[in-house]
């Protein structure tokens, strides 16, 4: 008699059914939503930090209430460098920090108007100088989930009381200058080290020149658009399935170097990487707006990492 009254088909259906349920894929813990943000924007301690890709928008159409102004050149680069947006030296981001009124035990709320691309650049200035980023949140969708169901403002936020937050040296395992960019992938095509380009498409081809003085990209540079993990309609991170199609053939055991033009796209790529598991991400200090205008550095026009001459 077989062992399977219904049928064996039948019983291992059953049992499939009788599994518990794969739980779901979680998004980042850094995300935020419009309701959460509304629940804790009175608690002791949260500083809501705006960066908008138009800063006179703070003023002109509004900001969360209580949010301070984060000027996205100013208050994230070096202003003394070529290119300014370099990032700026930890006692310069700490003074920054101290006048927004941040503490060590402060709990910032980082929301834009562009995809958080600009909030992602601060999140990871957070971290590349030992902010406790337990800490630290992103309002996903930004202005525009702001203000489904919550008004905006614009009388400006009064000055918080100094800060003392203090920070640490910059981590060296979270960047890269030029030169370990031209030893590793220009010269010696490390295979354990891959190069990705954050930028449109077009800028990557040489298409489109801007911010630069020369179109294209740096020999070895594969095209990941860090924007394509989110929606434009929404400014909505996509789900995970869609960033690791994003980021599909990219091995988690290499160490990457990602740059875009100015830091903002790179940063959003280094925050989707890291949330999806790969353990050794660097962002190029200074990228494409510093190895686009030096001329003698090699350039790659077209599609395809190595061409030209770097295809031998």
């Amino acid at each position: 008699m077989s062992p399977y009254p219904l049928g064996r088909l039948a019983f291992l259906w059953l049992s499939l059914l009788m599994l518990p349920a794969l739980p779901a894929l979680a998004g980042p813990a850094f995300l935020v939503d419009a309701d959460w943000l509304a629940e804790h924007l009175d608690d002791e301690g949260l500083i809501p930090l705006e960066v908008r890709y138009h800063p006179h928008r703070h003023f002109t159409v509004g900001h969360i209430p209580g949010a301070v102004q984060v000027q996205r050149f100013k208050d994230l680069g070096d202003n003394q460098a070529s290119p300014i947006m370099r990032f700026p030296t930890r006692d310069a981001f700490q003074e920054t920090l101290r006048g927004w009124g941040v503490n060590d035990d402060s709990t910032l709320v980082l929301y834009d108007d562009a995809s958080t691309a600009l909030t992602s650049r601060l999140y990871y200035l957070l971290e590349l100088y030992g902010f406790d980023m337990e800490r630290v949140k992103i309002l996903d969708g930004g202005t525009l989930e702001w203000t489904g169901f919550n008004e905006l403002v614009k009388e400006p936020t009064p000055p918080r009381a100094r800060g003392s937050v203090t920070l640490k040296p910059a981590n060296p395992d979270l960047f890269v200058e030029w030169t370990d960019v031209y030893d590793d992938l220009v010269s010696r095509r490390d295979p354990e080290v891959i190069l990705i380009d954050a930028r449109p498409h077009d800028m990557y081809t040489g298409e489109v020149i801007r911010h630069a003085i020369m179109g294209g990209h740096i020999p070895g540079a594969i095209n990941r658009v860090s924007l394509e993990g989110t929606d434009g309609q929404t400014g909505k991170w996509r789900d995970d399935d869609a960033l690791t199609a994003l980021y599909a053939r990219i091995p988690k055991d290499k160490r990457l170097y990602v740059y875009c033009h100015d830091g903002f796209r790179m940063g959003l790529a280094y925050l989707q990487l890291k949330h999806l598991g790969y353990r050794d991400v660097r962002l190029y200090n200074g990228g494409w707006s510093h190895w686009g205008n030096e001329l003698t550095l090699p350039v790659v026009e077209g599609p395809e990492p190595f061409g030209g001459d770097f295809a031998l």
